[in-house]
């Protein structure tokens, strides 16, 4: 790389996917991670916490403050929702570029974020301008933005599974089901019980059934892929593994005269110049393994009996694809680099 690199600022990088974040960055030709933020690690080498950076990174986590987060070219959000939004016009005044992981800027309407997050808003006045982090649909968008507001591990693989569908009109925008099935990383770093090994493993369970906070965000996009109001059924599952989510999509066709061969030509057509999503020969059975630690999302389609239901298979890494990866992937897109830049990496085998 010729050139001085990018000075790129991570806060709250204690949780999973902000050490996922130094990970991918460490080896990224373009950047250099400088500011590494934590109030509850103050001061401790971010090595001592994840001793698998030993070696990538000497930096000791520090306060974040907009003084200090203010000398970088890109500041990553990996933290939970109602954060980013406290110190956002302080850095958006600043002229910083802003990849926020968190909930805080995804949904379009105010009421609607507040009413699922139980809280008020603290920054609705940048919740127009920020975009959204799909790079596969808006990727022009995010060339030019200031803010990105990145997609959820669950909307990430339930959209980039439906949108073809429903872009070009071949299923009813009714009736539409997603079944998601996570591992436990998807629940943060943070000690809970559901979580402890002798709770998790050898189960599998349905949660949040009745409504999960992803839910919005995920017919938001749909609405605007169909064109018109959409609604979903919504039920993440949780499954006794670290990383991975795999999206069961089920949808009706419009016309039960549509060929197999139309729809997968459909979904090649759809993500041609996507690099990171791979869509298998039809009838092919993704596993979360074959994209462990990967940008990929894979993607197979299946129609059962030949009739008209049309069953899509998305996988993805949630730390990944589902958050950190598709985070650089913005920034990358952000900053004027080719998207695929520091993310073509092979999945982890076995």
């Amino acid at each position: 790389m010729s050139g001085k690199p990018f000075s790129v600022g991570i806060v709250g990088a204690t949780g999973y996917t902000g050490a996922e974040l130094v990970r991918l960055l460490c080896s990224h030709p373009s950047v250099e991670v400088t500011v590494i933020t934590s109030r509850g690690e103050l001061g401790k080498p971010v090595a001592d916490l994840y001793p698998s950076l030993r070696g990538f990174t000497e930096l000791c986590f520090v306060e974040p403050s907009v003084e200090v987060l203010a000398s970088c070219d890109v500041v990553f959000f990996a933290t939970p929702h109602n954060v980013s939004m406290k110190m956002m016009p302080e850095l958006m005044q600043e002229g910083i570029r802003v990849v926020d992981l968190s909930a805080d800027f995804r949904l379009r309407d105010v009421a609607v974020w507040e009413r699922w997050y139980n809280e008020t808003h603290a920054c609705p006045e940048y919740i127009e301008s920020a975009v959204y982090g799909l790079p596969e649909i808006f990727s022009e968008e995010i060339k030019q933005a200031q803010l990105v507001a990145g997609a959820g591990c669950f909307p990430t693989s339930v959209q980039l599974g439906f949108w073809p569908l429903l872009q070009h009109g071949l299923v009813k925008q009714e009736g539409l089901i997603a079944n998601a099935a996570t591992g436990v990383s998807g629940a943060g770093r943070q000690a809970k019980i559901p979580m402890l090994f002798a709770e998790a493993n050898d189960s599998y369970k349905s949660y949040a059934a009745s409504g999960h906070r992803h839910l919005p965000e995920i017919e938001q996009g749909l609405t605007l892929a169909a064109g018109q109001a959409t609604q979903v059924t919504f039920v993440p599952h949780l499954v006794p593994m670290i990383r991975g989510i795999q999206a069961t999509l089920y949808a009706q066709l419009q016309d039960s005269g549509i060929s197999n061969e139309a729809l997968q030509k459909a979904y090649e057509d759809f993500y041609r110049d996507a690099p990171f999503v791979d869509v298998l020969p039809f009838g092919s059975l993704p596993e979360t393994r074959s994209v462990k630690g990967s940008n990929m999302c894979r993607i197979a389609l299946h129609r059962p009996q030949g009739r008209d239901t049309i069953v899509v298979l998305s996988v993805i890494d949630n730390l990944v694809k589902g958050a950190s990866g598709q985070a650089i992937q913005c920034m990358n897109l952000m900053l004027g680099l080719p998207e695929t830049t520091g993310l073509m990496l092979p999945a982890l085998m076995p």
